[in-house]
C-alpha cells in the first residue's frame, strides 16, 4: 500500500471484533514502534501490550468506554523522561514527543496490517499507573485498542490546508 493511501485509509475505530490478532501482525506493529525516529535516537519510550481478556474491568478504570476493551489488545505508549534527549538552550525534554511519534508509527503500521486503532489521550493517568504498575518517573502518554474493526470507517472531516499552513511567517 502506498503511503498516501495508508494515511487516508487509517481511521479511529470505536467498535472491534473479538477475533484474535495474529502474533506476526502484532510483532510487525511493535517493530514499527521500535524503529520510530526519536530525538538523538534515545528511544525514551516503552510500549505496554495488554491482553484485554483477563483485565477488562481494570482497563475500564483507565478509560471507561466499552469499545476500549473489545479488541484483543490495548497498547499503552509511555514516555521515559530520564532517558530522553534534552535541549540545552531551555531544558525541554523530548520524551513525550518521542512517545507521540511512536504511537503514530503504531497506528499506521496497524492500518497497513488491516487492524484498527483509536488514539486515546483522554484517559485517567492515576488509574493507568495503578493498573499497569507504571512508575512515577514514567509518563503514560497514549493508549490504543488493537484489533479488527467491527464497522466501516466514516469519511474524514479535515480543515483545508489554507487554514493549517503558513508560509515563511505566522
Amino acid at each position: 500500500m502506498k503511503f498516501q493511501e495508508l494515511i487516508t485509509k487509517r481511521c479511529s475505530v470505536r467498535a472491534y471484533k473479538p477475533d484474535p490478532v495474529e502474533d506476526e501482525k502484532l510483532a510487525r506493529v511493535l517493530e514499527a514502534a521500535r524503529i520510530a525516529p526519536t530525538a538523538a535516537n534515545r528511544q525514551a519510550f516503552r510500549v505496554i501490550v495488554i491482553s484485554t481478556e483477563s483485565c477488562k474491568s481494570d482497563l475500564r478504570r483507565i478509560y471507561g468506554r466499552d469499545w476500549f476493551v473489545q479488541a484483543p489488545y490495548v497498547l499503552c505508549v509511555c514516555a521515559v523522561p530520564s532517558e530522553a534527549w534534552v535541549r540545552k538552550a531551555d531544558g525541554w525534554n523530548a520524551a513525550e514527543v518521542d512517545a507521540t511519534i511512536v504511537m503514530s508509527h503504531i497506528v499506521l503500521a496497524a492500518a497497513e496490517e488491516g487492524l484498527g486503532t483509536c488514539w486515546i489521550a483522554a484517559f485517567d493517568p492515576a488509574a493507568a499507573r495503578e493498573v499497569l504498575g507504571i512508575p512515577l518517573e514514567v509518563i503514560p502518554s497514549a493508549f490504543t485498542p488493537l484489533g479488527y474493526a467491527a464497522d466501516s470507517a466514516l469519511p474524514k472531516k479535515r480543515r483545508p490546508l489554507t487554514e493549517l499552513v503558513r508560509r515563511d511567517r505566522w
